[in-house]
């Protein structure tokens, strides 16, 4: 079998790939009988020298390769017909600006397996970029507060070589002593964690959070059932949430009258309740100053975040009282950081991590004739139809349905 790591063709430019030259080495030690080739790229972050080095076959032509190994979507016109594909492609909740990708996927009979879809039988995904996220959010978080209140000026993270060097940059800044609410205990929420924690800001309980004042930043880490709470004044547990959450309601509000800054970490489930309304961040009695949205999700459970950002332009302001954005540097705006694609700040340390999952978790799957079922669960596609388990796409490719504007 004959793998290929493709070129990112995506506008705006992705620095990351999937292996580094150090990964797809172990990949080749593991899986002797592996054939490995890399595409050129001029833009990744590692240089096509540095695979050259390590005995890889460098080529513009990977239409001999079986399987095709990539981040972002792929554009139409690059597809190669029958292969096989990995990336992320952005479709299986129905995303209108990729319909015509996934119908030309099927048109092209490509089995597509997407980097979303890799879960394990729990249906818990097993790779994903979300640390890097968490890293960067956190660290955005603290540069949109230097900013806005002309304290200190933090470097945009995509300048700086790796988390390292953000956790360096951060330990020279003098903090006020800041209340900081992060949300979320996965691989986002802990990748914001594991900065708060490298720069040595105190972690403490809910309660104390809520009740206590302090002369250094503090910040506390809560879970699905400490921002939400049943309408009917159970207290069940977190399997609960996530499979009736509808009969939840955000118990998030007094947390915004005690905190400076919210990482958003958590990951939004269809029909989850609003976690920040407008009617909070209006409040007068809202301290919030900074929301680093990680999650990002527009028109989602943040009530400020009324679009994407980007790594050029990072920050907008919210204006609570119009719900509209506003100058960051209106005296009455909350600044808001929701860049969707965080990891592309982080390059290096994303695809050594990322190669890091993938070489556990899937590749052994083509040579174990795929016994726990990885490969099985992650195809959407195969032989130019939709695979059983992602059938509900079906009206999405066939034109047949409304399909949301994501």
């Amino acid at each position: 079998m004959k793998f290929g790591i493709i070129k990112e063709r995506k506008s705006p430019p992705d620095k990351r790939a999937v292996f580094s030259p150090k990964m797809l080495k172990a990949f080749k030690e593991m899986y002797p009988q592996a054939e490995i080739k890399v595409e050129s790229s001029d833009i990744r972050i590692f240089k096509d020298e540095e695979y050259e080095a390590l005995g890889f076959e460098i080529s513009n032509d990977m239409t001999d390769c079986d399987v095709l190994i990539g981040v972002k979507e792929v554009p139409v016109n690059a597809l190669i017909p029958e292969k096989k594909y990995f990336f992320f492609s952005h479709t299986i909740k129905k995303q209108s600006h990729n319909q015509k990708l996934l119908q030309a996927v099927i048109d092209n009979d490509i089995e597509l397996y997407d980097h979303e879809t890799i879960v394990d039988a729990n249906n818990k995904r097993l790779i994903g970029f979300g640390r890097y996220a968490g890293n960067v959010g956190a660290y955005n978080g603290f540069r949109g507060f230097g900013i806005k209140y002309d304290l200190f000026s933090l470097p945009k993270a995509e300048t700086l070589q790796d988390k390292d060097a953000l956790v360096a940059r951060l330990k020279r800044i003098t903090l006020p002593p800041l209340k900081i609410v992060l949300t979320g205990k996965g691989k986002v929420g802990m990748g914001a964690k594991e900065i708060l924690d490298a720069i040595k800001i105190k972690e403490v309980s809910a309660d104390d959070f809520l009740t206590k004042s302090y002369d250094v930043p503090v910040y506390v880490q809560i879970d699905v059932l400490e921002y939400n709470k049943r309408k009917d004044g159970k207290k069940l547990d977190n399997k609960d949430f996530y499979n009736n959450p509808k009969d939840y309601s955000s118990d998030f509000e007094r947390f915004t009258k005690v905190s400076d800054i919210f990482i958003a970490g958590h990951f939004c489930g269809n029909d989850a309740p609003v976690i920040l309304s407008q009617d909070m961040l209006k409040s007068k009695d809202n301290k919030i100053k900074v929301v680093a949205d990680i999650s990002c999700d527009v028109d989602g459970p943040l009530a400020c975040t009324v679009r994407s950002s980007t790594i050029a332009e990072p920050f907008y302001g919210y204006y609570p009282s119009e719900n509209k954005e506003v100058d960051m540097q209106h005296p009455a705006a909350i600044v808001v950081m929701a860049v969707d694609n965080l990891p592309c700040e982080l390059p290096r340390d994303a695809t050594e991590g990322f190669g890091e999952m993938f070489l556990k978790h899937v590749i052994p799957a083509f040579y174990n004739g795929d016994k726990d079922g990885i490969l099985n669960r992650a195809k959407i596609t195969e032989k130019g139809h939709l695979a059983k388990r992602f059938s509900y796409l079906e009206g999405y490719v066939e034109q047949k349905e409304t399909v949301p504007q994501v």
